[in-house]
């Protein structure tokens, strides 16, 4: 056995992989199973002009994490450690999110941290701390999101290459920005505008429908904010309780008469058919089963695996495309006993070639819509997904379902959940 072969195998054991049951395994219920007891998140609103343009990522946190001992009357103290997947803010806002804990109602015994993998830093938060308990080395944790794309978006959150990484070709690429990259592949890859305008004009159609129908109440949070009237300059109390970007009429037609932004000529990438620029926050609760059953704790779902791959800095859309095969190598699974697919809709080029290549029909990804018809607050995705899954496999009597994203610079990340 080679080294890489060795490697796998140790982290098929490390991560209790199922592989040699598959679904019928997969469907099994076990003390040790790692399974979530509450998650929920904010709505989603748009960077700059929503409901949540005058609110610190921090205070989107708070609510969030309050949001979650409320709804599983979990006693704050259990929980042990809290980890928050964070792109944009400075310093990595690991001292915000540390106050943000305290402002919830946590005590100071409940660590806190942050971390960064770009568009999937809300789902590696829910994966560290998941592997964590299975470790053993805590019993109770959180897995959390937040991002202002408002107050912290902009050109300063990439800093200047050194003259040595200019000068290597794929390291230079990482900082290409997304809608120039995403441009080029979907010329590369031969997605064309009219089959990308389509597809964003169904994430808004399904997105209007499921908003209409309270679909999404179960899973958003309401919080009260401060707005600041951009009109009359009058600042006042608000609650935010519904995704702001969802626009209803939005056809093919219509997104086919926007501009192309990153080409001059031959251009499809649009803001209709790309994610929006949004704020928002969620968290997810995790522990053991059998601390589940002894807390007298509600499952809502259960954590089976996840994989994380690296892919051209300039393909990073493709990300996945070659996550979503591997978790399915661990886990044993195939398409076809997947329920639903929630695969992030950074760019609907990306999604729709990756949804294509992988063979995955179109009725079992994001039947909510996704974040070209709501948003994508970078590190609050990841996590937001888990919710916007697990309540709609319940609401269906559905079970399996992967969350999926491709990854700045050129990665993608995939999870397997279970609904109960």
């Amino acid at each position: 056995m080679g080294a890489l072969d060795r490697l796998s195998a140790l982290g098929n054991q490390l991560s209790g992989s199922v592989a040699a049951g598959g679904k019928a395994k997969i469907l099994e219920k076990n003390p040790d199973d790692i399974v979530v007891t509450a998650c929920l998140r904010t709505a989603i609103t748009k960077g700059g002009k929503g409901g949540f343009k005058d609110t610190h990522a921090a205070d989107l946190m708070a609510g969030a994490l309050k949001g979650i001992i409320d709804r599983s009357g979990i006693d704050p103290s259990l929980v042990e450690d809290i980890c928050v997947g964070t792109v944009l803010a400075p310093g990595g806002g690991a001292t915000e999110m540390r106050a943000a804990s305290l402002v919830a109602g946590f005590p100071e015994s409940a660590a806190v941290r942050t971390l960064n993998r770009q568009c999937s830093s809300g789902l590696q938060a829910c994966v560290d701390v998941a592997n964590q308990i299975r470790s053993g080395m805590i019993q109770v944790g959180i897995g959390a999101g937040v991002e202002s794309m408002s107050l912290q978006y902009g050109p300063g959150a990439v800093s200047e290459f050194s003259e040595a990484f200019e000068n290597h070709p794929e390291a230079a690429n990482c900082k290409v920005p997304m809608g120039i990259l995403s441009e080029q592949m979907a010329k590369d890859k031969g997605v064309s505008r009219a089959s990308q305008d389509a597809f964003a004009a169904a994430s808004f159609q399904k997105a209007v429908k499921a908003q209409a129908a309270g679909l999404f109440k179960e899973e958003i949070l309401p919080l009260k904010v401060k707005f600041e009237d951009p009109k009359s300059g009058e600042t006042r109390e608000i609650v935010v309780d519904r995704d702001d970007g969802v626009r209803d009429g939005v056809t093919a037609e219509s997104l086919g008469k926007i501009k192309a932004a990153f080409a001059k000529e031959g251009g499809s990438i649009h803001a209709g058919n790309a994610s929006q620029v949004s704020d928002g926050a969620a968290a997810v609760l995790l522990m053991k089963r059998s601390t589940a059953e002894r807390l007298g704790q509600t499952i809502v779902g259960k954590f089976v695996a996840a994989s994380i791959v690296g892919v051209k800095p300039l393909l990073m859309g493709v990300g996945p495309w070659k996550a979503i095969p591997k978790v399915f190598e661990l886990t044993g699974l195939t398409k076809e006993d997947v329920d639903i697919f929630e695969i992030n809709e950074a760019f609907a080029s990306q999604c729709l070639w990756c949804a294509h290549e992988l063979g995955i029909p179109q009725e079992k990804i994001n039947p909510k819509g996704g974040a070209i018809a709501f948003g994508h607050p970078l590190g609050c995705t990841g996590a937001r997904q888990v919710s916007t899954l697990l309540y709609e496999l319940k609401r269906r009597n559905q079970k399996i379902g992967v969350t999926s994203m491709c990854v700045g610079t050129g990665m993608g990340m995939a999870a397997v959940w279970v609904a109960e």
